[in-house]
């Protein structure tokens, strides 16, 4: 009676372990769910890393507060910082100690361009794919994501990789390979001030301006 009391208690721990586990497929809608919380007035910081051949390894700090941004890009020992508004664009070239001044870069639908750091780009994100969990830590999920059939879309990447944070469910990371780069965006946070977006010419005081507006 001893032991089938001991197997009954075992049994009943691992149907419970078996009912918290969740597929990937859920733990990327949880991550959905969460990430759709995010208000545009909080702002959002992010890092994207861009690994070429040849070039090595470009880094940008990306921070987003409304229809500001302000981009930090690092690659071959040159920094660059670039501010935008929406109307006007800051260019601090660190090298040369230079700021250009550029009306803001319109798309061709002759709308700004505001994908930098807007994490409206991880809705859906793998539709098309088929997922699968390669490890589990106490801290986060890392999960597969293998393009299928159904996708036809011929700038998918062929596989993703995604690492979901299991206290938040916000991704951690979200690494893809696509036309011979690597793209992984990392360190997302939330809140983000109004200086941090805002170009300050007092901060450049002997910087050379070229103004090409």
């Amino acid at each position: 009676m001893k032991h089938l009391r001991i197997f009954s208690v075992l049994a009943a721990l691992l149907l419970g372990t078996a009912a918290l586990a969740q597929t990937p497929e859920e733990i990327i809608t949880n991550m959905d769910k969460e990430m759709s919380r995010y208000d545009e007035a909080d702002g959002v910081v992010m890092t994207v890393d861009i690994k070429m051949p040849i070039l090595g390894t470009m880094s940008s700090r990306t921070w987003t507060l409304g229809n500001k941004n302000r981009v930090e890009a690092s690659a071959m020992g040159a920094t660059i910082v670039t501010w935008d508004d929406g109307t006007t664009t800051w260019t601090y070239d660190g090298k040369n100690n230079e700021v250009t001044i550029e009306k803001s870069k319109i798309n061709k639908d002759g709308i700004k361009d505001t994908s930098d750091g807007d994490l409206s780009m991880f809705n859906g994100i793998t539709e098309g794919y088929d997922l699968s969990i390669t490890k589990e830590t106490d801290k986060a999920w890392y999960i597969r994501c293998r393009k299928n059939k159904s996708n036809t879309d011929k700038d998918a990447p062929k596989n993703m990789d995604i690492v979901v944070a299991k206290d938040s469910y916000y991704p951690l990371s979200l690494t893809a390979s696509a036309g011979g780069m690597e793209i992984t965006m990392k360190g997302i946070s939330f809140g983000v001030k109004e200086e941090e977006v805002t170009f300050n010419q007092a901060d450049f005081p002997n910087a050379t301006v070229v103004d090409k507006r």
